[in-house]
Formats: C-alpha cells, structure tokens, sequence
C-alpha cells in the first residue's frame, strides 16, 4: 500500500508540473501561430490526432521522470558503489569530480551543449534502418505543431534523451541545472515544432528554429535526411546535414508509411511488429 501511495504521489506531482507548463505553452503558441502561421490552416486544437499526441504530452514526462530515476541509482550503484537514498542524493545534489569545482551556470551550459551535441549523433542513428521503426513515431504526425514535440516512442526517448542526460548527470553534473535547462528544453522542443514560419534571419545558424526543424519533418528524403540538431544547427553545418531551401517553405510532413497506425497504443506495438 505504501508503494501505492508512493506512485500516486510521483504521478500527481509530475502532472503539477506539466500541466501550467502545458496551458502556458497552448496559450503562447495559439496566439502566435494565428499571426505567423507556416501552414495556415486547422488550428493545433483541431487536429486529427490531437488524442494521440496528448497522451504523449502528458504521459511521456512521467515515463521520463521513472527511467531516468532509475537510471542514475543503477549507475551510481555499479560505477561508483553508492547505495541507499541519502548516500544518492549526497552524491548527487552539488555534482561530483571536477565539475562540482564549477558554478552552476557553467554546468548548465557544459550540459545543453554536450548533450545537444550527444543528441544530434543519437537522431542520425534512430534515422537509420535498424532504429527508425521506432523514430518513424515522431515522424508520424501529417500535422506538425507545438503539441507534436512529445510524439517520441519510450525505444527512442530511452536511449535517447534520458540516456544522454543520465550519462551527463552520472559523469559529475548536478541535477540542478535541470532547474534551468529543462524549462529551457521543453519551451524551445514545443517552439521549433510550432506552426510558425519564423527564421530569425542571420541567428538561424545559431539557434534551432521552426522552420529548420519543419524541415527536417518534410516527408521527402532531402528534408527528413537532414537538420538533425535540436538545439544548435552548427552540428549540421559541421557534419553535413544542413538543409534549408531560400525558395520554398516546408509543408508536408508524415513518415511516408501506409501502415503507421494514428492511436497511441497502436503506434507504441508498431516498431515490434516490423
């Protein structure tokens, strides 16, 4: 029963935690979209799978929450023998080894840029035939906007995002900077997925912006095979993906595959019936 109770409280206070988040976010994007819109159209809020992409939303953040928990006790037990709850957040609070020498803000920049730079290498991988079955999620949606951002298969947000941050979190970073990088993460992850046609004009090679990323969800092999960075597009520029037509602006999204199913529990069994 205690266990139970435990669960509920980890649920309810990850949901306390999305939900002011997710109205702030609606309201921004609604309002923006409707004087910047990429693709004039329905409304996010009338879209086809709106069902699906908010179970994502609200059901991914606390499936990420548990998986990254687990992943740092697990690594604090094998790597460095530490056990128990108060030796885990001893070891963890300030940081450990050489970046604990550091203020925070430097971690927290060390962190958004090592783990970006992680996280591009990590996409090309899930863009390859071994793993895009479960990449070819994210990819599903005909209708890319804010709400899309969470459309990630537990397989990809696994040894993806969660892991990168474990791996960055066990090396000595403090979970502190999550304080200030996860806000950040979340806000831009909704905004480069945002039906806006914004470029930001010279500063688009220094920062991911929505009409980069919609490339990269264009449903033609030039846009998909391309603008892997989530946050900082000089990863693409420096390893030759970077792709952005002056010409034209990107407007038709999918993953190309007849038998992707739109519900979420369908499209969770997908990848393992491939």
């Amino acid at each position: 029963m205690h266990l139970v109770f435990d669960l509920l409280s980890f649920l309810g206070e990850t949901m306390m935690r999305v939900l002011p988040v997710t109205l702030a976010i609606a309201l921004v994007f609604s309002v923006l979209s409707h004087f910047w819109a990429l693709n004039p159209g329905t409304p996010w809020w009338r879209k086809r799978e709106l069902f699906t992409d908010a179970l994502y939303w609200f059901l991914i953040p606390i499936m990420a929450r548990f998986v990254r928990i687990s992943f740092l006790v697990v690594g604090a037990a094998f790597i460095f023998g530490i056990q128990g709850d108060e030796a885990l957040i001893a070891f963890y609070d300030n940081g450990h080894g050489m970046f604990a020498t550091l203020p925070l803000w430097a971690q927290a920049l060390i962190f958004l840029v090592v783990s970006d730079f992680m996280l591009y290498w990590v996409h090309r991988v899930f863009h390859g035939n071994a793993l895009w079955k479960y990449h070819a999620i994210h990819h599903s949606s005909e209708e890319v906007d804010w709400i899309s951002a969470a459309r990630f298969h537990p397989v990809n947000l696994i040894f993806g995002t969660i892991a990168v941050d474990a791996v960055l979190l066990i090396a000595g970073i403090s979970p502190n900077v999550m304080l200030w990088v996860g806000p950040f993460t979340t806000a831009h992850s909704a905004f480069v997925h945002a039906n806006l046609n914004w470029s930001f004009g010279p500063l688009r090679y220094v920062i991911a912006t929505p009409v980069f990323h919609h490339w990269h969800h264009e449903a033609d092999a030039a846009g998909c095979g391309s603008n892997f960075a989530g946050t900082f597009p000089i990863w693409d520029m420096m390893f030759g993906t970077y792709y952005w037509p002056q010409d034209k602006l990107p407007s038709n999204y999918g993953a190309s595959d007849p038998q992707m199913p739109s519900g979420f529990l369908a499209q969770l069994v997908y990848p393992f019936r491939q």
